[in-house]
């Protein structure tokens, strides 16, 4: 049992470090092969038959081993998944070759809970026989896993079953093992060394602090700017909830019910009431209230930037006025010609979205097209591609039988290898003895050698305290006092005591804040002139807004005036004819093809929103061309 234990430990072992995504079966055989060659011929022969019939029907093996760690294998580990696959291996393909005592053997050698549990899901006649044989089949062909599989299982099945009964008995056999009692921890006090008495230090005299300046009563009180604008704000809000309260109350009055006597309103339609509404409350969080003019801060760069723009088309239009009154001439018919080369472009913007609308519409009547001839070309391929996998199928039938004639071939070769196996155990035995005596003669030396290195660096470290503990018992010399006032007397220019230093640092420092005021106070005057400058740069631009506001609403009105026709050309004509020709030729293709127009796929609700986006603007597109006819149809009138 220790030697087929042996085996399916290294199969194990090599399915373990097996990576689909990353590994071929083909390399991976060949690199474990190399690592086999230390084995004996049995032992390698058997390993690399399991092994490559692991990888070959790796999906078979996983379809019952997932199925069994959901159903009764959920207490079992996943370091066991390769072990429960080679038990599926040996026993769905090779339990027919190895024999059913040689099979029993490995399945004695493996963990008895683990193997009971397994065999008894795996050779269950109702699981067999119903999704095992389904899923197989999705692999392969039904009839070859039902014949070759799924027969020969249910064959051996009664003899699994008595295998399944010692299990369960050696199972019960097995009684718990007892505790043992563990024995209590008894508490022993720490040697500890007696520390030294500590000697009592000299009190330090107490530091008397100098008395703090009293904290100003600025620092808890808000500027009077800060109290200014919060009053600002105060008021400005009471004014807006006031002006939004008014809104929301005249917006009420047009949203409630007229009464039963009142007559209907001019314009309006009277719909039938079911039944009377309910009374409209009035709250302060419902408001419809939104302004249409919101005021926009501009920050300085804005505002000299604005400005310095509407300077520049002043002075611009100064300089025009000048030149008129020298004599210069009008702009008049180049702005009449500019009209018309505009009404121009217009007509032609129209005409090419007219053209565009005409290209998809062709466009898609040509999909149609190409969409029926790809259809007959699948049609004619999958008649060639069934005439293929009939060669392939009967191509891999005879490669199967090649390969299971070569199979039997290589157990009868491993049987007859069989019979070597106790001399190379003998020699094996004999030669871990010797090796084993070598390692311990070894090992006794390594330990005397480093209990002699220990011995030493222990000595070496007791003399190194000795001295330390000498050191430490030298007694140490106390500072000297030291004098604020006296000069230090080294010779060097400009020589000082520590207390004249502290006084013009004192003088320094009084320097730099009278400094420091006068800047605040050049930084102030700066800031009120440039913020005279911007009061003033905003009115201006006040002013320019308005004239411009102006000036834009005179030249809408005269845009709104005018409008422009498409005409139809030569190439809308053109694409017209075209797109009918395609429509023609796709019924006809239909008619001949007898197969019905394309089904159009469900869109989605993004694609739903873009072909309503679309429709929509469409129509607002044919709406204003109608206005326009209409407009200019009652001008010529006129």
């Amino acid at each position: 049992m220790t030697y087929y234990g042996k085996c399916v430990e290294i199969v194990i072992e090599q399915l373990n470090k097996f990576r689909p995504e990353r590994d071929r079966p083909e390399q991976f055989l060949e690199a474990a092969a190399v690592s086999f060659q230390t084995l004996s011929p049995q032992k390698q022969a058997f390993v690399l038959e399991v092994l490559s019939g692991c990888l070959e029907y790796r999906k078979l093996l996983k379809v019952v081993v997932d199925a069994f760690y959901v159903r009764d294998g959920r207490l079992c580990l996943g370091s066991d998944y390769s072990l429960f696959e080679v038990t599926c291996y040996l026993a769905a393909f090779q339990l027919e070759e190895l024999g059913f005592q040689l099979f029993c053997k490995i399945i004695r050698s493996q963990p008895a809970v683990l193997m009971h549990k397994f065999l008894r899901f795996f050779f269950n006649p109702l699981n067999l026989c119903s999704w095992i044989q389904d899923e197989w089949s999705l692999l392969f062909e039904k009839s070859h896993v039902k014949e070759n599989w799924i027969d020969l299982l249910m064959r051996w099945q009664p003899e699994v079953q008595v295998l399944i009964d010692q299990l369960q008995k050696v199972l019960a056999s097995q009684a718990p093992l007892p505790k043992a009692k563990t024995k209590a921890t008894e508490p022993r006090e720490f040697s500890l060394t007696v520390p030294r008495p500590r000697a009592i230090p000299m009190p330090e005299p107490v530091p008397v602090l100098a008395k703090p300046r009293p904290v100003p009563g600025s620092t808890y009180q808000s500027p009077k700017e800060q109290q200014q604008l919060e009053m600002v704000k105060r008021y400005n809000r009471w004014k807006a909830e006031e002006l939004l309260l008014k809104t929301n109350v005249q917006e009420l009055r047009c949203a409630m019910p007229r009464s039963r006597g009142e007559p209907p309103r001019k314009g309006s339609k009277v719909k039938p009431r079911l039944r009377a509404p309910p009374q409209i409350r009035r709250t302060p969080k419902l408001t419809f209230y939104r302004p249409d003019h919101v005021p926009v801060k501009l920050n300085t760069a804005a505002i000299l930037r604005e400005g310095a723009l509407y300077q520049r088309q002043v002075e611009k239009e100064l300089q025009r006025v000048d030149q008129l009154v020298d004599g210069a001439g009008d702009f008049s018919e180049f702005l009449e010609w500019q009209k018309k080369m505009q009404a121009q472009d217009l007509e032609e913007r129209l005409a090419a979205g007219v053209c565009r609308r005409l290209q998809g519409k062709l466009s898609h009547e040509e999909a149609v097209l190409a969409r029926q001839n790809l259809v007959q070309e699948n049609k004619q391929r999958a008649g060639q591609k069934k005439e293929e996998t009939a060669e392939l199928m009967q191509q891999c039938a005879e490669r199967r039988l090649q390969e299971e004639r070569a199979a039997k071939e290589l157990v009868g070769q491993v049987m007859e290898a069989q019979k070597n196996v106790k001399v190379a155990q003998a020699k094996l035995l004999k030669g871990r003895r010797q090796t084993a005596q070598e390692v311990m003669e070894e090992s006794r030396e390594l330990l005397q050698h480093v209990a002699e290195a220990t011995t030493e660096e222990q000595k070496r470290r007791c003399e190194a305290i000795f001295q330390l503990r000498a050191l430490e018992t030298q007694p140490r010399r106390q500072g000297k006092l030291v004098d604020l006032t006296q000069i230090p007397g080294h010779g060097l220019e400009g020589e000082m005591s520590v207390v004249e230093l502290r006084e013009r640092l004192a003088l320094r420092r009084e320097a730099g804040q009278r400094s420091e005021e006068e800047k605040r106070d050049r930084i102030i005057r700066a800031q009120r002139a440039k913020s005279q400058e911007l009061r003033d740069a905003v009115e201006q631009i006040a002013l320019c807004r308005a004239a411009m506001g102006r000036a834009a609403a005179l030249r809408w009105e005269e845009k709104k005036g005018r409008s422009v026709l498409p005409a139809e050309n030569e190439r809308v004509r053109e694409l017209q004819r075209r797109l009918e020709e395609r429509a023609a030729e796709r019924r006809r293709q239909e008619a001949l093809l007898h197969v019905s127009a394309p089904r159009a796929p469900r869109p989605k609700p993004r694609a739903q929103l873009e072909a309503q986006h679309w429709l929509e603007q469409e129509q607002s597109r044919e709406r204003r061309l109608r206005a326009l006819q209409r407009e200019c149809a009652a001008r010529n009138a006129a």
